[in-house]
């Protein structure tokens, strides 16, 4: 312990004596470790950390398949569901969900909060134990009995103070009184949804359930020892006996499900809840990797400085005895301490980072809150500290602790020039430092043509920004099924009123907001196709849509008219598609006029009296859903004799969308109408829009700040071989120009060498990106990974920095004096 300590005592003190190397280090390291560190710690929270479950690897997400109508991913039905639930023989228990939105009144100002409706079995299988009250039980899903609910713990703390007495008391949620049966635990997060304040049983009707209604998720556990193998034939046992128990929907057949090939697509829960998000995160990774590569490179560069300065103390060690062993290593343990200080002066930048970056990271990056600094990152930190170390410290020791000490008493002072082999590892340091900047800032370049694209992209809407959106949800206890005209003509009071605010020009409703998240897909039969037996056309998206919906979201109208008033409340049989349904089916807008369409065999023939525009509601990098869109009140549609939407989503168009003051006066309007009445989701339509991209530019700004960080460090590399160059080359500067050498001529000789190491740099940078880039080609839209433009663009930015960085330490060769370079020596 006593040398450790004085070892450690020496090379502080020698450390403490160089303070501008020690800093620069220690900057340089803190960065490249740092940004490391941040990355590996969404990769770690978001990727390789087990779900916060009993026994996770048990968990899968329970989806289908029907290739017979090409859909690779299809949801649970209720008919499936329970009879995976009866006759499984892999799963433990199944569980279904889905995401719910519940409006609370009695209780002060009316609010919307977000909400799940499970089936009993489903958090009972996450291994869930409430803080107060139990769970819910299969009498509490079953139709007939009392109202239940479970409440957040952190909507127990905001409603109810968290008083343990809420236990038994009745919230009024969707206008049904519903009693609080349980309290979930604190920090309980369900799958990677957001946050559900109230969550509600199904209480699904077994008896009266039908084939179909594919919209909600299923998760199931595995027996002990079932393989996903075992549970998928399982599974596909199960779907016939499914087929055979339960009726198809009015307007339906038998047929079309068995024509479907419906099949399991089972997956592990993990894969449900973290997405596609993984190729993003492994290609940050790698990239800021590389800026730790380049971080390493320039220190090496900054300690072949330092040991070639301690040549002459070293020489002299070797000289009385110092063994190669233990010179490198001194050396090594030199380095070792530089790394540890560096990452953990990194590790306090990454833990602020972190808290920037899960503020600002975009909602499609799931986990988010089990993103941090835990024992696996750390053991990273520690892990790349070291292997910093070995890379930056093994370089000099290589080339300096060994035979070359020798050498070192028999040189002359340093004015001598310096020989091509003394630089040549600096130089190689240089070259790989700016091959790798080039590939990062080529990553970086190709997002931004990735992003330019999609914003090129029309959306289908205009001025976005100028849009305020809002739910809108009317319970049946307020007005029933049986008054639908009411519902409508209160939905159109409010339009109208909306639109007497001042500075609004529009005001419509619909069933979805474009990009909103939310969708409804169904089959459309044509009548002047022919359909063989069983056969099921692909699936359409359905928006709902009140009269002017298209003028006040921006999707031009290309042929026919818009719906009226007249077609809402006389129940008139129309319908209007998108543009590329209408050529999908009849090649030109204008001959789908007059056509006729339907969902079930029991609807009636829905004439079409408009085309409108392609709207991208699932992102600008998505092709347009080919969309129908129905009156919001219907007779005869899908298999129901009546059809009407009480969740709606207003739309306003008005300059003042957005500001606060506006806010205001929509929600008085609203309840000026009817005071019990939520807004939820108030968002602009430029919000939806924005958040569309929000994974691209969340790429698109780490590859930007990875890439400028590599290129700093590049330029800072060539510039300190140069400027050493220049240094070391002082003698021979002062022989040249006693000799007659121009002060322009000698400084073309050092940008000639600066930009040869850059140079060759490019090229090896060009080749890497060639390869590197392919894998990328998954996050790029309408942009090739070998990009011309990008290419270009980026070499000739690296040249002329590079030239830059050449020039400025080049300049000091002109400025040497002769007499005094040669007095020097």
């Amino acid at each position: 312990m006593g040398t450790f300590g004085d070892q450690l005592r020496q090379v502080l003190r020698r450390l403490g004596r160089a303070p501008l190397f020690t800093a620069i280090t220690l900057i340089t390291l803190a960065a490249g470790v740092g940004a490391n560190t941040v990355i590996f710690s969404v990769l770690e929270g978001v990727l390789l950390k087990p779900l916060p479950y009993p026994h996770p690897e048990r968990l899968i997400g329970v989806w289908h398949k029907a290739p017979g109508i090409n859909i690779p991913d299809l949801n649970m039905a209720p008919s499936f569901y329970f009879i995976d639930r009866e006759q499984s023989t892999t799963f433990q228990d199944i569980g279904a969900y889905t995401n719910d939105s519940f409006s609370i009144t009695g209780a002060g100002e009316p609010e919307q909060v977000y909400g799940l409706d499970v089936t009993d079995g489903t958090l009972p299988l996450l291994g869930v134990v409430p803080a107060v009250g139990r769970l819910f039980t299969r009498e509490d899903d079953s139709p007939g009995t009392p109202e239940t609910v479970l409440i957040s713990y952190g909507y127990w703390h905001q409603k109810f103070g968290g008083d343990p007495g809420v236990i038994g008391r009745s919230i009024t949620a969707d206008g049904k009184p519903r009693q609080i049966i349980g309290v979930l635990p604190e920090g309980f997060h369900f799958l990677d949804e957001k946050d559900a304040a109230v969550i509600a049983p199904f209480k699904w009707d077994r008896d009266k359930m039908k084939l179909g209604n594919f919209s909600y998720r299923a998760l199931a556990r595995l027996k002990p020892s079932v393989t996903m193998e075992q549970a998928s034939a399982d599974v596909a046992r199960m779907l016939p006996i499914s087929i055979r128990s339960f009726p198809a929907p009015e307007g339906f057949s038998i047929k079309l499900f068995e024509t479907a090939q419906i099949g399991p697509n089972l997956r592990p829960l993990k894969q449900d809840v973290v997405g596609d998000v993984g190729n993003v995160l492994w290609v940050l990774m790698g990239s800021i990797a590389g800026v730790l590569l380049i971080a390493c490179a320039n220190v090496a560069n900054l300690m072949l400085v330092r040991v070639e300065g301690r040549r002459q103390e070293l020489a002299i060690r070797a000289a009385m005895g110092a063994g190669w062993r233990r010179i490198a290593g001194e050396l090594l343990f030199e380095s070792v301490i530089l790394g540890l200080l560096g990452s953990l002066l990194g590790l306090a930048l990454a833990y602020g980072a972190l808290r920037i970056l899960v503020a600002m990271a975009p909602t499609g990056i799931p986990r988010l809150h089990e993103i941090g600094i835990d024992v696996p990152v750390l053991l990273f930190t520690l892990a790349i500290a070291l292997f910093s170390s070995l890379l930056f410290g093994c370089i000099p020791i290589f080339k300096y602790a060994g035979t070359h000490l020798n050498t070192g008493l028999r040189e002359g002072g340093r004015a001598l020039s310096a020989s091509r082999e003394r630089h040549r590892a600096r130089n190689t340091l240089v070259v790989v430092q700016v091959a790798l900047a080039l590939v990062l800032l080529i990553c970086s370049g190709l997002m931004i043509r990735t992003f330019r694209a999609l914003m090129h992209v029309p959306p289908g809407f205009s001025g976005p920004d100028q849009v305020q959106t809002f739910r809108f949800y009317v319970p049946e206890t307020d007005i029933p099924d049986t008054d639908r005209e009411r519902l409508v003509r209160m939905e159109e009071d409010i339009l109208n009123k909306l639109q007497a605010i001042p500075g609004v020009s529009r005001a419509s409703f619909s069933s979805m907001i474009p990009m909103d998240g939310n969708d409804s897909n169904d089959p459309i039969f044509a009548q002047d196709r022919a359909y063989a037996d069983g056969e099921l056309p692909p699936l359409r998206r359905f928006k709902w849509v009140s009269p002017g919906y298209f003028g006040t979201v921006g999707t031009p109208l290309i042929a026919g008219r818009d719906l009226s008033w007249a077609d809402t409340y006389q129940k008139i049989p129309v319908a209007i598609v998108s543009e590329n349904l209408a050529r999908e089916y009849w090649h030109d807008p204008n001959s789908a006029l007059g056509k006729r369409i339907r969902v079930a065999s029991v609807d009636d023939w829905r004439e079409i009296v408009g085309v409108v525009g392609d709207v991208h509601d699932n992102g600008a990098s998505e092709k347009p859903p080919a969309t129908v869109y129905w009156p919001i009140m219907m007779d005869h549609f899908e298999g129901q004799k009546e059809m009407l939407r009480r969740g709606i989503a207003f739309a306003i168009r008005s300059p003042r969308a957005g500001s606060e003051s506006f806010l205001r006066e929509v929600r008085q309007t609203v309840w000026s109408v009817d005071s019990n009445v939520p807004l939820a989701e108030v968002h602009t339509l430029g919000y939806f829009y924005t958040q569309s991209m929000a994974r691209t530019s969340f790429t698109l700004v780490m590859l930007g700040v990875a890439g400028a960080m590599a290129l700093l460090l590049g330029i800072v590399g060539i510039y300190g071989v140069i400027a050493y160059s220049v240094s070391q080359r002082t003698r021979e500067i002062g022989i040249r120009m006693a000799l007659g050498a121009q002060r322009q001529t000698l400084v073309a000789m050092f940008v000639r060498h600066g930009l040869w190491l850059a140079s060759i740099g490019i090229v090896c940078g060009l080749a890497g990106a060639f390869a590197v880039m392919r894998l990328m080609s998954s996050l790029l839209f309408n942009v090739s990974p070998v990009d011309p433009v990008t290419y270009a663009a980026v070499t000739v930015g690296v040249v002329v920095t590079a030239y830059l960085a050449c020039y400025l330490p080049s300049r000091r060769a002109a400025t040497v004096d002769p007499v005094d370079a040669l007095h020097a020596e």
